[in-house]
């Protein structure tokens, strides 16, 4: 760990200046409780760095929870090794993605009969904190179920002992996005109203975007709600709901794959362990004996003893880990390997057929629409497991055999 300043902490060895200066200006809001915390896979982000941890007094950063609210991991162990499995690998990544929309949800027509539960668990949950989720997104219910396209994937992997294990990355699809996109919003219309504008009476009670709030900001992405406003109030109600609907989104996808998997080995999955863990979303938790509002933007939870998930990129190895519960970081840790190359920069920069060579081995779809997630364009992951060696232990080395990504 380095200490780069009372209120920045990181366990990066590979991060660039400019991701460094972006995380030390969210640092220098008032409300940082008790400083803010770099993972090993830390780079620039919109709003926030990702692979960041920011606790906070009293406030939050929409921004800062990013627009993927809930995204994260989902891992099963199933009973089969290598040798159960057919040799015909296409197969079963075919019918992964003829059972999985690669969407956001835009072609779903219907809500399959497997999500129907889960769409009505939603509902009442929306009914109980009172809003209507078709306010930001009418097609919500037809989403649920969607891989989204990005760094989003399904794999088929073999772990150290040559154990399969079902492994997929997605988040709370278009109407997480769209939620985000509102309250992010809000906040940057209420910090508009600045301290010249609004005089000392603002500090007596904060009623929402007539009166804004009270800190000139370094950077119009660092704009808060303040606890006890209505917007706030609201925020957290509907991200809760966003979080959910997240977890909920891979249970569904997760049990279409398994049931792909099954009909290609020929005998039913059983399921020896499962995962799923948020790595944006933010908790009410107690650290340093104060409870703050921790939000993980590319982190997850490393508690002791906590089960997590650690992606690496396209054609490299991922993790399954225990927390360590470190105190300095949160009782967190990385949430896969990080970018050091833009999306626009990779396509610039290697070839189709260097991620053909990448994927050597693994059945996936074989095209230069995934040339921006050649594992080229991220931090070696063995690099970030290394500097993460304080926060989580490694239980389990995933290597992928099958690759399905989103559209």
């Amino acid at each position: 760990m380095e200490k780069i300043s009372d209120r920045l902490v990181s366990w990066a060895s590979l991060i660039d200046e400019q991701t460094v200066e972006q995380a030390r200006t969210s640092s220098t809001m008032p409300f940082i409780y008790p400083h803010l915390a770099l993972m090993p896979d830390a780079h620039l982000g919109l709003g926030a760095t990702v692979g960041s941890v920011i606790p906070t007094l009293g406030a939050i950063i929409p921004a800062a929870v990013g627009v993927d609210i809930g995204c994260g991991m989902i891992a099963v162990q199933t009973q089969f090794e290598a040798s159960d499995l057919p040799a015909d690998r296409r197969e079963v990544r075919e019918q992964i993605e003829r059972a999985i929309p690669l969407s956001a949800g835009r072609h779903n027509r219907k809500v399959v009969a497997t999500a129907e539960p889960r769409v009505a668990e939603l509902e009442a949950l929306a009914e109980t904190k009172g809003f209507d989720p078709a306010k930001y997104a009418g097609n919500w219910r037809e989403q649920l179920g969607t891989l989204g396209s990005g760094n989003h994937f399904i794999e088929v992997s073999l772990d150290e002992d040559d154990r399969v294990w079902l492994f997929l990355h997605s988040g709370s699809r278009g109407v997480g996005n769209k939620i985000a996109q509102h309250h992010i919003g809000v906040a940057r219309r209420l910090a508009k109203l600045g301290p010249r504008d609004r005089g000392s009476a603002q500090r007596e009670a904060m009623r929402g975007e007539e009166r804004g709030w009270w800190i000139d900001l370094p950077h119009p992405d660092l704009a808060y709600l303040v606890e006890g406003s209505p917007e706030f109030t609201t925020y957290i109600r509907e991200l809760r709901w966003a979080q959910h609907f997240a977890l909920l989104n891979r249970e569904e996808m997760m049990d279409r794959v398994i049931r792909q998997v099954s009909e290609w080995v020929g005998t039913p999955v059983e399921e020896r362990a499962r995962i799923n863990c948020h790595h944006n979303f933010t908790e009410s938790e107690e650290h340093f004996g104060t409870r703050v509002w921790v939000s993980r933007k590319g982190a997850i939870q490393a508690d002791v003893g906590r089960l997590g998930l650690v992606p690496g990129s396209m054609g490299t190895a991922s993790y399954v880990v225990e927390g360590l519960g470190d105190k300095m970081s949160l009782n967190s840790s990385p949430h896969g390997a990080g970018r050091e190359y833009s999306r626009t920069k990779a396509r610039q920069t290697f070839t189709h057929e260097q991620l053909r060579e990448a994927m050597v081995g693994i059945e996936y779809r074989d095209t230069d629409a995934f040339l921006d997630e050649i594992s080229q364009a991220y931090k070696p992951i063995d690099r970030v497991m290394a500097d993460a060696a304080s926060l989580v232990k490694v239980r389990h080395t995933l290597r992928q055999i099958v690759n399905v990504k989103g559209d």
